[in-house]
Order: structure tokens, then C-alpha cells, then sequence
């Protein structure tokens, strides 16, 4: 046998042991998903351990599968001739797996659970509520606070978070976007713009007197900067939303505290107050295999549910 002959050998028993099924079928889900982070997230993998996955596996056989830009996630050549084959891998795989799932009735075990004060009264309650009648060999504990808690430290399996920068080490999801915005009782007339507010009474969550600046974004591009005077503030936006529909004053919310049965109205249609830390809510899990195949499943179900409600009718 010849050096060459060696040589080209030796590539294709790396290439075959770099595509094995699981290599494949990892392969199609990135394509299927378009992105590493919707796969990482679909996964329940860091982006950063998916990256170095599809590194190892270009590298092993020596040829490009995705073409990347800074916008967009495509297949070279090779790639999209590997993707019918991984393709068929994948599907079998799910085939299998969804086999499994159909015989096992019921989620158990205790789910440690974290969520800020209004998303966990508000969104969070009446979900797990349903997801329990679902899966009643299922228990909760439920740690709903605004502080900053420590995930690990504290053995959490599931937070959500208001946050633009979740941890790195933890599989996230955006769960719900939200906006928050001006609200009164359903006999007030609609304000002109935000400035309106610096002479209303404001109720504030916080803890602070003094006039502090909100800056509001409008649907159309605009933006207007406003100081606001609280005339009652503090942690607790159920209070504050009692004392709005008492008509003390203005208060400031993220839509999903406000339904349909709060007595309350949006005053500035269009318009917005900017969070400093974001506007949308992330579930945080631990990645695979570490993380609760329980608590991916609470994941999913709320997404979907969430969803459902933003649809039209």
C-alpha cells in the first residue's frame, strides 16, 4: 500500500467516525434550525458547545458544512449533499424517541423555580396551575422575587429572568417579549404624548422620591424623555395596580400584569417606557446533561402556551 493510499485511508476512518448518528443527526438540526443559537437552544446545549461540535466534525473530515456570515447560516456544496442522509437520521431518531415519550404518562419530581414578582403572579401561576393538571405526580418550589438570585448556589433547576445579559453557562430561551406602559382606570381620556405625565401623580415601582427621567419609545421611531413624580412607590405592582383602579394616580406597568378584567386602560396608545433591562423574558436551564428533562418540558410548555395567547383569535 502506498503512502498515499495510507494517508486517504486514514481521512476516511476519521470522516467515518466523525459522522456517526449522533454526529448527523446534530447536523440536521442546525440546518433544520437555521442558526446555533436556535439549535443550542432546541438542544438545550450552549451556542458555544455547538460551535465547537460542528468545528470538530468539519475539521475531521476536512471539508466546510456551513457557510456563515455575520446575518445568516447556510450549507456549502458538501453540506447540502449531507443533508438528506442526516436528515433521515434525525427523523428515525425522533421517530424513537417520541416512541419513548408516548409511554411515559407522567412528569415527577419537585422543580425548583424561579421568576421575578409580576411574571410569576401574573404569567407563570396560572400556567403552572395548567401544566400540574397535566402532570399532578409533579411538585413546585417556587422562589418569586425580584433579588438578583444565584442559580447554582441556590439548586435552582429553572429561572426566568428579565435580563439583556443572561449567563453564558446556562441554555436560554426569550419566553415572552413585553412592553410596559401607561395605565389608568377606564374612565380617563387618553394623554396627548408622554410629557403629560411630569403633571400627573405617577405610581413608581422602586424606592425613590425624587423625580427621576423615563425615557419613552413610540411604535413609529419617535422618543420623548420625561421626568417622573411618583406620588406612591415601592416593590409590590399588585398595590400599585389596586391604588391605579382607586384612582390615585398613573401606573406604570409591563402589559402582562393588565387584563382584561383590571379596570385599566392603556392612556398612551403606541408608546412605551424603556427598560433598562430589556424587554423580553428568558427561561434559563441548565445545559445538557446536567439540566431537568422536566424542566425543558415546563419550558416548552409555557412558550407554546404564550404564544397561543398573543394569536389572534
Amino acid at each position: 500500500m502506498t503512502k498515499t493510499a495510507r494517508i486517504s485511508r486514514n481521512r476516511l476512518t476519521a470522516a467515518d467516525a466523525a459522522l456517526d448518528a449522533n454526529a448527523l443527526e446534530l447536523f440536521a438540526r442546525i440546518a433544520q434550525a437555521g442558526s446555533f443559537a436556535q439549535a443550542a437552544r432546541e438542544l438545550g446545549l450552549t451556542r458555544a458547545a455547538v460551535s465547537r461540535r460542528v468545528a470538530a466534525i468539519e475539521a475531521a473530515v476536512g471539508l466546510a458544512l456551513f457557510a456563515r456570515s455575520t446575518r445568516s447560516l447556510g450549507l456549502t456544496e458538501a453540506g447540502r449533499r449531507l443533508h438528506a442522509r442526516a436528515r433521515a437520521v434525525h427523523e428515525a431518531a425522533e421517530g424513537a424517541r417520541l416512541a419513548l415519550r408516548n409511554q411515559r404518562d407522567q412528569l415527577g419530581g419537585t422543580l425548583r423555580i424561579s421568576a421575578p414578582l409580576s411574571f410569576g403572579r401574573h404569567v407563570l401561576a396560572p400556567l403552572l396551575a395548567r401544566f400540574q393538571a397535566l402532570h399532578p405526580a409533579l411538585r413546585y418550589e417556587l422562589l418569586v422575587t425580584d433579588r438578583r438570585v444565584d442559580l447554582l448556589r441556590e439548586g435552582l433547576d429553572l429561572a426566568f429572568r428579565i435580563t439583556e445579559r443572561p449567563p453564558e453557562d446556562w441554555v436560554v430561551q426569550p419566553v415572552l417579549r413585553f412592553a410596559v406602559r401607561a395605565y389608568g382606570t377606564a374612565g380617563q381620556t387618553a394623554l396627548p404624548g408622554p410629557q403629560a405625565l411630569a403633571e400627573l401623580p405617577c405610581l413608581l415601582i422602586g424606592q425613590n422620591e425624587e423625580a427621576r427621567p423615563g425615557h419613552w419609545c413610540h411604535d413609529d421611531g419617535a422618543a420623548e424623555a420625561v421626568m417622573l413624580q411618583a406620588v406612591a412607590w415601592g416593590n409590590d405592582m399588585d398595590s400599585l395596580m389596586e391604588m391605579a383602579r382607586h384612582g390615585t394616580g398613573i401606573v406604570l406597568l409591563p402589559d402582562f400584569c393588565v387584563g382584561r378584567a383590571s379596570g385599566l386602560v392603556d392612556l398612551l396608545p403606541g408608546w412605551r417606557l424603556r427598560v433598562d433591562q430589556g424587554e423580553w423574558v428568558h427561561a434559563l436551564t441548565l445545559p445538557v446533561p446536567a439540566g431537568s428533562e422536566t424542566a425543558r418540558a415546563l419550558v416548552r410548555f409555557v412558550k407554546d402556551a404564550l404564544v397561543a395567547r398573543a394569536s389572534p383569535d
